[in-house]
């Protein structure tokens, strides 16, 4: 199992590092304060109404980095600092959101077939852990010299597990980089920011983009270490 911890490792400090810049970005951005005077909240009505979508509500919630749509109840749901603070980095995050409620809104495939994943991804993450414990603990117990690998179906079903959730990363990382280019391309063209303030709309984009990008290749990589042992190779 050390393989597998050096894989949780790298991931773990190469996802806190994406994460630390991230957080020190929009502190720089929030700093820039928008021309305009908007608020986040008032960035997210603004752009549904010019994108024709006057059924999603968007709302205030606690916490930091809490910000999401939400496809169930059609709201926009914004952080207490990005709804009420008027800057260039509430006003990406804001943007972004938004840019979910018109992927939905358009019926953007990706987000369809993400949604379509969420019940499966759920159970897989909820299970796959102690499935794949539990398949490792069977492929030892088995072991023979007629078997020396082991019973491995338990395993297999824990590997398919993990393949679902890295499956979901992977089509979460398109649904993420179309929302941000929706968010940017009208933030952009509507002059809703200035060019200054766009440089750190697109900036704080891209490092929150970097996050999914980081999440998805960890999770590749615990995948692949997973199947390895599947098909026979070392746990050490």
């Amino acid at each position: 199992m050390i393989g597998y911890y050096i894989i949780i490792g790298i991931s773990m400090l190469v996802s806190w590092w994406v994460s630390s810049r991230l957080k020190s970005k929009f502190e720089y951005y929030s700093k820039v304060h928008l021309r305009n005077g908007l608020s986040g909240k008032e960035v997210a009505e603004k752009m549904l109404r010019d994108n024709g979508i006057n059924d999603v509500q968007v709302i205030s919630v606690p916490g930091q980095l809490t910000d999401h749509y939400n496809p169930e109840n059609k709201t926009v749901n914004l952080s207490e600092a990005v709804y009420m603070q008027r800057n260039a980095a509430a006003a990406a995050v804001a943007a972004h959101e938004c840019g979910h409620a018109v992927q939905h809104k358009v019926g953007y495939s990706m987000l369809q077939l993400r949604s379509k994943l969420v019940p499966v991804v759920q159970i897989s993450s909820n299970l796959m852990q102690f499935v794949l414990i539990a398949g490792i603990m069977i492929m030892a117990a088995t072991q023979s010299i007629e078997n020396p690998t082991g019973n491995r179906l338990v395993l297999a079903i824990g590997v398919i597990m993990f393949a679902c959730t890295t499956l979901f990363a992977f089509i979460t990382l398109p649904v993420e980089y179309d929302a941000s280019n929706r968010a940017m391309k009208w933030l952009r063209d509507t002059g809703t920011v200035t060019a200054e303030e766009y440089v750190g709309v697109k900036d704080s984009l891209n490092w929150a983009a970097r996050t999914y990008v980081v999440a998805a290749v960890g999770s590749l990589a615990q995948l692949l270490y997973w199947a390895s042992l599947l098909m026979g190779g070392r746990r050490d």
